[in-house]
């Protein structure tokens, strides 16, 4: 049985998933940090601390990365597959 890298119809057919999942998460990322900056600049918690959202932020951001290159690997494998 191939694994989930090495079926290529699977990384193609992933495209949709991956891409989504990575803009929602990179779109909490943008959400967070914006909440971060607010914080910080007020001096006034909003649910957490400034550096509480900032590390929400980074951690959204890292892993919006993994599904993005998911969704490259997919777009890359459907391209060549045409030629």
């Amino acid at each position: 049985m191939a694994k989930h890298w090495e079926d290529r119809e699977y990384l193609k057919a992933g495209i949709g998933r991956g891409g989504a999942w990575g803009h929602l998460l990179w779109f909490l990322g943008m959400v967070f940090a914006v909440l971060g900056i607010i914080a910080g600049v007020a001096n006034t918690p909003l649910g957490l601390s400034a550096t509480s959202w900032l590390l929400l932020a980074i951690f959204a951001m890292l892993a919006s990365i993994t599904f993005f290159i998911g969704w490259a690997i997919g777009w890359y494998l459907r391209s060549v597959d045409k030629k």
